[in-house]
Order: C-alpha cells, then sequence, then structure tokens
C-alpha cells in the first residue's frame, strides 16, 4: 500500500499526480460545467485514482488503529463535557489545509517544512475539559494521511464513499467497545419482560457504561472525525455513519424504562437513570450538535421528560400504596410493623435525593380530597398535618406520606386485644419514625420543626398511655385504703384485706411479666428506658407498702405466701420485660 511504509515519496507522488489529473478534468470544456463522475468514462484515470484511495484509507483505518483498554478508562468517564464553537471560526490547522490557488489546485498533501503536529491544532470544533477523557483512536500520522486522501475525495466527488468506508470501519471498532462494556441489543419488549431484580442490576452497568460511552468514545470519534474531516463537509455525515446506530441501541434502553410498568420499588433506579441522563445531557448536546444528528439529543430530552413524569407517577402510586395497605394481622409482640420500615426507609432516600425531585415534584399531594375520603374512600382526620404555605411541594408530599402511615398504624393497633400492647406498638412505631427523622438532617429539614414536635408529643402520649393501660391497675393493689379496720389510718390492719392485695399485687406482677416480657421493643435505648420509667413508677410505691406492713404479714403464718417480691426482685424482674422471649426463672431474694 501506498501509505503503508518508510517510503513517503511514491505516496507523496501519487497524491500530486491525482491533483494533476483533478486540474486536468477541471480545464476541460467537458467537465468544466459537470462533475467528474458525470463527465467522464468508468475506465478514466480518476475513477482508477479514486478506487486506489478508498482502499488505502481503508487499509490505513484498519491497520492504524491505536489500541487501548476502555475498561481502565471508565473511572474518568464521570466528569461533565463543556463545548464551545465559534460560527465565525472553523478552525483548521494549516499544515493539513490550504485554500484553492487561482489555479484550482488543492494542496493538502504535508509539505516539505510542516510539522504535521496535531497535538496542538485546533482541528477540533469543540474544546473539551477534564469531564471528557479523548482516546487517541489512531497516530497523527495517519490522521494526516487520512485527511489528505479525504481532501481528494470529496473534491472528486467521492465522498459518500469516503463516508461510508471511514463508517463502516469506525462502527466496528465503536461496537467492539459497546461489547467489552457489557452493552446488549435489546428491544424495548425484552427490556421490559425482564424480572425487577434483573433489570435493576442491568440500569446500574447501563449508567456506567452510558458515561463510558458519551464521554469517552463517542467524544474520541467526535474527535477523530473533526481532525480528519473538519473543514471538508458541511454536514456531520461521517460522525453519523459512525454512532448514530449505536447511540439509537444505547438510549434505547433507557427509552424501554421511561415507558415501563411504573411500581413503588423503581423509583431510585430511575432517579439514578435521570440524573444520569441530565448530567450526560450537555455533553450529548454538544457532541451530537449537527442537523444530521440532532434526533439523538432530542430523543434524550425526550426520555428524561417521560423518566420525569413516571417519577412523579410513582410517588403517587406509593402514597395510595400506603394509605390502603390492606394487612390485617397483627405483628408478634406489638414491634415495628414492617410497613413502617418500609416506607420510613422509603422515605429516608427519597430524602437522598432532595436535590432532583425538589424539580421534579411541583405539585402538592391532593390532601383535602384524601381526608374527606373523596379519592381514597378511607376518612382521615384533619389533624395533624402542617400549614403547607413555607413547605416545598416535596416536603408536603413527604409529610402526608408520614401521616398516612400514622394513620395506618393507628388502624393496625386496633387489631391487638390488649389495649396496653396495642399503646406499646404504636410507641415502637412512633419512636422508629422519629428516629428515621432525627437521624437525617435533610429529611428533618423537609419535614420541618412543627411535624416534629408533634410526633414527638404523640409519642410522648402514647408512652404514657401504655404506662397507665399497664400499671395503674397494679398500683392500685398497693393503696391504703380499704386496709384499716374503722376507716382511720390509726387503726388496726385488716390482715386478710392486707394478705388479699398482696396476693392480688402478685398475681397481677406475675401475669404482667410473663405477658410483656413477649413483647419486644426492638430499640435497646427506648427499651432500656421504659424499663427505667416503669421502676420509677413501680418500685419506690412497692418499698414504700412493703415499709409500711411487711410486719403485719410476717407476723403471721407462712409469710412468703404473700410477700413474694422483694424490691429487688421486682428490679430483677424487669429487665426480662420487652426482651420478646419468656423470662428465665428467677430465684427470689429473701
Amino acid at each position: 500500500m501506498l501509505f503503508d511504509g518508510g517510503d513517503r515519496a511514491e505516496a507523496e507522488r501519487y497524491l500530486r499526480a491525482v491533483d494533476e489529473v483533478r486540474r486536468a478534468v477541471r480545464s476541460s470544456p467537458l467537465g468544466a460545467n459537470s462533475s467528474p463522475r458525470k463527465s467522464l468514462t468508468p475506465g478514466s484515470a480518476i475513477q482508477i485514482a479514486m478506487v486506489r484511495l478508498e482502499d488505502e484509507f481503508r487499509h490505513i483505518l484498519v491497520t492504524k488503529a491505536s489500541a487501548f483498554e476502555i475498561d481502565s478508562l471508565i473511572d474518568l468517564g464521570s466528569l461533565s463535557l463543556t463545548r464551545t464553537r465559534s460560527d465565525d471560526q472553523m478552525p483548521v490547522d494549516p499544515d493539513l489545509a490550504e485554500a484553492d490557488t487561482e489555479d484550482g489546485s488543492i494542496h493538502l498533501g504535508r509539505t516539505e517544512g510542516s510539522s504535521g503536529n496535531l497535538a496542538t491544532s485546533n482541528v477540533s470544533s469543540y474544546r473539551s475539559t477534564s469531564s471528557v477523557h479523548e482516546v487517541d483512536l489512531l497516530p497523527v500520522d495517519a490522521i494526516l494521511d487520512l485527511r489528505s486522501i479525504a481532501e481528494r475525495m470529496i473534491a472528486s466527488s467521492y465522498g459518500r464513499e469516503c463516508f461510508q468506508v471511514y463508517g463502516s470501519v469506525r462502527k466496528s471498532a465503536v461496537e467492539l467497545c459497546f461489547r467489552r462494556l457489557g452493552i446488549e441489543r435489546l428491544s424495548i419488549g425484552d427490556v421490559q419482560r425482564l424480572e425487577w431484580d434483573a433489570l435493576e442490576s442491568k440500569i446500574r452497568r447501563w449508567i456506567r457504561a452510558a458515561r463510558a460511552c458519551v464521554r469517552i468514545i463517542f467524544a474520541s470519534e467526535r474527535r477523530l472525525c473533526d481532525l480528519i474531516f473538519e473543514g471538508l463537509v458541511g454536514d456531520d455525515a461521517p460522525f453519523a455513519e459512525t454512532v448514530k446506530g449505536a447511540a439509537v441501541q444505547l438510549l434505547s434502553f433507557a427509552e424501554a424504562i421511561s415507558i415501563g410498568r411504573r411500581s413503588p420499588e423503581k423509583l431510585f433506579k430511575i432517579l439514578d437513570l435521570h440524573d444520569a441522563l441530565m448530567d450526560l445531557l450537555p455533553d450529548i448536546s454538544a457532541i451530537f450538535q449537527s442537523r444530521a444528528l440532532e434526533s439523538i439529543p432530542t430523543q434524550v430530552k425526550d426520555i428524561i421528560a417521560r423518566l420525569a413524569e413516571a417519577v412523579r407517577g410513582i410517588l403517587s402510586e406509593f402514597e395510595n400504596a400506603v394509605l390502603r395497605e390492606p394487612s390485617q394481622i397483627a405483628v408478634r409482640g406489638g414491634t415495628i410493623h414492617p410497613l413502617t420500615r418500609y416506607v420510613m426507609n422509603y422515605v429516608s432516600l427519597i430524602s437522598d435525593y432532595k436535590q432532583t425531585l425538589i424539580q421534579l415534584i411541583v405539585s402538592r399531594p391532593p390532601v383535602s380530597s384524601q381526608l374527606s375520603g373523596e379519592d381514597s374512600g378511607i376518612a382521615l382526620p384533619n389533624t395533624d398535618l402542617p400549614e403547607p404555605a413555607n413547605q416545598s411541594p416535596l416536603s408536603s408530599h413527604l409529610v402526608w406520606i408520614i401521616f398516612i402511615l400514622q394513620h395506618n398504624m393507628e388502624i393496625k393497633a386496633q387489631l391487638y386485644k390488649d389495649v396496653s400492647l396495642s399503646h406499646l406498638f404504636l410507641m415502637n412505631n412512633w419512636h422508629y419514625i422519629l428516629q428515621k427523622v432525627k437521624g437525617s438532617p435533610e429529611l428533618q429539614e423537609m419535614i420541618g420543626g412543627s411535624y416534629l414536635r408533634k410526633l414527638t408529643a404523640r409519642f410522648r402520649q402514647l408512652a404514657t398511655s401504655y404506662e397507665r393501660a399497664t400499671w395503674v391497675k397494679i398500683l392500685h393493689c398497693l393503696r391504703d385504703e380499704g386496709l384499716h379496720v374503722g376507716g382511720s389510718f390509726s387503726s388496726s390492719v385488716s390482715k386478710s384485706t392486707l394478705r388479699e392485695r398482696f396476693r392480688a399485687f402478685n398475681a397481677a406482677f406475675d401475669d404482667v411479666h410473663r405477658t410483656q416480657a413477649m413483647w419486644s421493643v426492638p430499640d435497646s435505648q427506648l427499651r432500656e428506658e421504659l424499663r427505667i420509667s416503669i421502676s420509677e413508677i413501680l418500685l419506690p410505691a412497692y418499698r414504700a407498702f412493703l415499709g409500711r406492713f411487711r410486719h403485719h404479714i410476717e407476723s403471721g403464718r407462712h409469710p412468703d405466701m404473700y410477700i413474694k417480691y422483694s424490691a429487688e426482685d421486682l428490679e430483677l424482674a424487669l429487665s426480662d420485660f420487652f426482651e420478646g422471649c419468656a423470662p428465665p426463672l428467677h430465684g427470689r431474694r429473701k
């Protein structure tokens, strides 16, 4: 091959010969007013030259391609691209091209003394920042040769053949990169038939691959195309031949997700996809900026818009699902309901996407109609909701989700026959909600101080209600009223009544101990705080009662039948509460 060797003189002579033939064609009366393709016969010299240059062009593209490992470059693909273009300046390296001279000759070959330094040339029509990692797809001397050949072929009306050769060779290189990135050829139907677990993994891989495609592969192809064809063609035909099909293939996956079935578990991966495309959109718009490729940025914008609509729809569906969650089986031991964990973890993740969702969520939830039961069929109390005046629409949605979660828990609490357990169940769930809100500064800020104070007040109310429902009856056994014969505090004590009081206390405490040890408070700090609160109510009252009346029991027969517990025994027994398992048998202290 002419351009495949150390002797450059023959290649240069061939290019000069082509220029001479072209000048002859242009000066010929036959070809003065028509293109060489129409004016010359198939066996003419110009056609023979173009066939040879086409073969040379293909050979250089195939044999001179630089090897690089796409996997080693992907970590560099997370940055962004800033592209600028000056309409009044089409930068072309003077060493690569000269304007037509008066005699019609075109001198695009390297001349003596030219540096041929493409590394410092401004042929590329955009300036890439540290956001893009452009790979040198061909060495500098190969690019110079390709540009020289392309110049002659385009000037001889063989540009279409040149573009087709270029596109076919570079398209194969792009497809190879796609395979190495794991980008599959999946139709929209194929994507929509995938199970969510498989689809979730593919979304994660697609985002990584898309960044590499746009910021490494497509950007590098754009640069190579500009280096070879800048100023020679009026459109982006060579680049379109190379990457348009690959870009459509890449985007078909995201398009399938954007029009797929909506469900709450998909929200965050759809947000990841939305954010990735929003991040890539400036790069895509810069790289695919010509008329031949304008459909690509348009398609990306359409996908982003559909993903945004999907996010809004999923959030609405999630709210309805929380409101109507139908489970009618009480969770064992009054522990945190799975719905509460799911919803609050979901809400916490929503706060992680705050910046995106604030832009996407522009309307408030239909609280007024929901509260009256018009839309949901479930009448909710119109209390505990803060005024939305100073809240963003996203904040209003988060408050609304927590509110309907609480309402659902209030309904589920009615499944418990034991009122104390019902209060404990609600207390567990309110505590979990509070901890999730307080554990996320973003969520706490969006929920707002007003509603957080209402949540805290309700939690304290539930704790008080639990204590009253459980311990008032037991403490009632330790009252002095009714123990004194004659109705006076100084009168004698009725031992039979006193024995009955001790028996009643022992039976009530045994029952609560046995029952509430099986109840569950998953949070260790809350569990300990509850035990301390109970001990501060129970132990002083029991010590005082025991101190006043112990001698009346111990002076009689079988005192152990009535004084079953010391204060220390009670304190030890309280350590069994809320563990979610049967209590061990404790030895009583004498």
